[in-house]
Parts: C-alpha cells; structure tokens; sequence
C-alpha cells in the first residue's frame, strides 16, 4: 500500500519532461505561424510604413498604391490610402478611392460608415462644403455621430449658420465640454445681425440668452450696452457697460469711448472721464490713453489733458505713451531740437504701427484688428483685449 502511495507521488514528476516537450513544441508551431504570416506580407507595406518615418508621404502613397493593386478587396488598405491621399493634398485620388470602396458589397453596416466620414472628410477638403455636408448629415445619427457634428459644427460656424451651430453644439454638450461658452457667442452673433437691422427686440432676446448660456459673456453685455444706446437708454447702456468690470475688465477698453458718450449723452461728461481715468489707475494693462486724453482736451484744455496722460503714462510706460509724451513737450523744446523730436515721433509711430497689435492668445496669430472668432485657430475669444507689444 505504501509503494502505491510512492508512486502517485512520483506520477507528477516523472511527467515533467513531457509537459515540457508538450510547452516547446506549442511555442515552435506558434512561432512558425507567425513567421508564415510575415512573409505573406508585401514588402511593398513595409517600405510603405519605412517612407512614413521618414516623412516621404509621396513614396509612402506610391509604396501602399502597389500594395493595394496586389490586394484588391482589402477594405482597410484601401481606407488608409484614401487618407494619405487626402493628407497630400491629392483629393480626387481620395475621394475616388473611398468612392470605390463604397460602392464594394462587402461595405455595409460600420464600414459603409466609416468610408463615408472619409469621404466627407475628402470633399471637406476639397472645398466641397455642400457635399460634405450632406454626408455628415447622414451620420449624426449612427456610430460616427460624435465625429459627424463636430464637423458640422464646424461648417456651420463656416457658414455662419449660427442657428444650426447652436442646435449641434447642444447635441455635442457632455460634462467634459459643454460648449457653453461657445454658445453664448453664436448667440452673440444673431443678436449682432439683429442689431445691425435696427431690430432691438430680437437683439435683446438673443443677448440674454447668450448670456443665459455663459454669464461671463463680456460680448454680451457691449451688445446690450449698443442696444440701450441706440434707444436713448443712456443710463441702462452705462449700467450694461459697466457689468463688464465684474465679467472680464480687460474688455472695458473696447468699450470706453461709448461708455463716456453714455454719461456725456446725460449731461455727466466729466463724470464719465473720471471713470475712464479711475480705470485706467486700477486696470494698468488696459488701453484708454487715446480716448481719456482726447475727451480731456475738449472738458479740460491742453495744460490739464496732458498732465492727466502724463500720469498715466508714468503708471505704465510703453511706446504709445513715449509717442504721446514727445507730442506733449515737443512745444516746449527749443527750436533746435524740435526737428529731431519730429523725427523720433515719426519713428515712434512707425514702430507703433508694427509691434503693437491684438494676438490670438491659442495660435498667435496678429492683427491689427480686433476678432471675437480668430481666423487662424477657429477659437473663440482668443484675442488678447487690449493691444499689446509683440
């Protein structure tokens, strides 16, 4: 009985060298298999990938082109040569492509989806907006939902259809990103052309719903300001301007000017101009030097005008306030200097005209003139408020 037990307990061991040669044999079949598929890869593939690295798209495309007429129903080789097509700029091979594959049997369901967001994705950039769209349009109801909106959202913004664009933001809205604030702009932009048409009703209307969506909407409150103005509320356009100092006070200089014809329009113009200078003490980085001296000259003649610039311009010195500095002792130099002086305010202004402007604080980009969307980026209030040096 004990030689029985002795031998149950040598089974496992003596069965070691048999699981072992079982385990190699497994791994040798495995590895030739994978070794099998390899070389059933076209070498065309890899130099294809190898062009890639290297950032040769125009071998690549070529290279995955002869792979593709090698195998001629492979749906995924065939999507991503349609897309290198389109990264090169060759459209029509793009949309050929992807057209071609669309009309294979074998896509249906996911892939016929996926083919036609590449396809809408071609026309996009083709510049075949309308087509693109209709497309999209025809997947923001399936898998590619998300993908398609985003997309139509941009066309929309494009088209400046802001209607649709509020209604697909809406769509796209999730805890992470609620497009709210992009919201509030389309918004902003109905209420402007609302504006532009003398139609005040409708331009309020869109404004508080802009600011319903985003009460930080800086844009907002300058409409409602311009609309208070426009219908003689002067003392509702002061309040609607000044809300602006709670929202965002980098923004009260775009809207200065109005804000002292406001108080001007009620008889309060000094008034007004002590805001704008009290502004400008607590706020250093805005840009209401122009309007505080040119306002001061017709309440307060030249002596007084300059020497509340001049204070200023010691709070924050920079190249508008030297420029406005040579205009104000330029009188008072004596005559030999007063060429040379001309000439560094020529100089000054020049220099003005080039470094000071507003940026796109995303892409960078500069202008000279103020945008809500930027032109380069697509982004929303990005520019900097005030010009700055750069």
């Amino acid at each position: 009985m004990e030689n029985a037990n002795i031998w149950w307990l040598l089974i496992p061991i003596l069965m070691l060298p048999i699981f072992f040669a079982m385990g190699w044999f497994a791994a040798r079949v495995d590895m030739k298999t994978v070794l099998k598929q390899a070389k059933t890869v076209p070498t065309g593939f890899y130099n294809s990938l190898d062009a890639l690295v290297d950032k040769n798209t125009s071998r690549a495309a070529r290279n995955l082109a002869e792979v593709v007429d090698q195998q001629q129903n492979s749906y995924d080789l065939n999507l991503t040569l349609g897309k290198l097509y389109r990264q090169r700029g060759e459209n029509d091979k793009a949309i050929a492509m992807h057209q071609a594959l669309l009309a294979s049997p074998d896509t249906v369901g996911e892939k016929r989806e996926r083919v036609l967001y590449e396809l809408g994705l071609n026309y996009k950039s083709a510049g075949l907006v309308d087509r693109a769209e209709q497309i999209f349009l025809e997947l923001k109801n399936g898998n590619m939902a998300k993908q398609a909106n985003e997309l139509l959202l941009h066309i929309f913004q494009q088209d400046r259809d802001w209607q649709q664009a509020i209604e697909t933001a809406k769509l796209l809205a999730h805890d992470e990103q609620t497009y709210q604030f992009e919201i509030a702009q389309f918004y902003c932009e109905l209420a402007q052309a609302a504006l532009f048409q003398s139609d005040f009703q409708t331009a309020r209307e869109y404004v508080q719903a802009a600011l319903n969506a985003n009460k930080k909407c800086t844009r907002a409150n300058m409409i409602l300001g311009d609309i208070e103005q426009k219908q003689g509320n002067f003392q509702a356009a002061i309040n609607a301007y000044s809300a602006i100092e709670k929202q965002n006070y980098a923004y009260l200089s775009m809207v200065g000017e109005k804000l002292y014809d406001a108080y001007d329009a009620l008889g309060k113009p000094q008034e007004g101009l002590n805001v704008l200078i009290g502004y400008s003490k607590t706020f250093l980085q805005l840009d209401l030097l122009n309007v505080i001296h040119e306002k001061s000259l017709l309440l307060n003649g030249e002596s007084v005008a300059n020497q509340t610039a001049l204070e200023l311009i010691r709070l924050k010195p920079d190249l508008n306030g030297m420029y406005r500095l040579l205009g104000f002792q330029i009188s008072t130099l004596n005559p030999l200097w007063k060429n040379d002086a001309d000439m560094m305010r020529g100089v000054l202004a020049q220099q003005l005209q080039k470094s000071r402007m507003y940026r796109c604080r995303h892409c960078h980009f500069k202008s000279q003139v103020y945008f809500w969307h930027c032109p380069a980026c697509n982004k929303w209030e990005t520019f900097t408020p005030n010009k700055i040096e750069v």
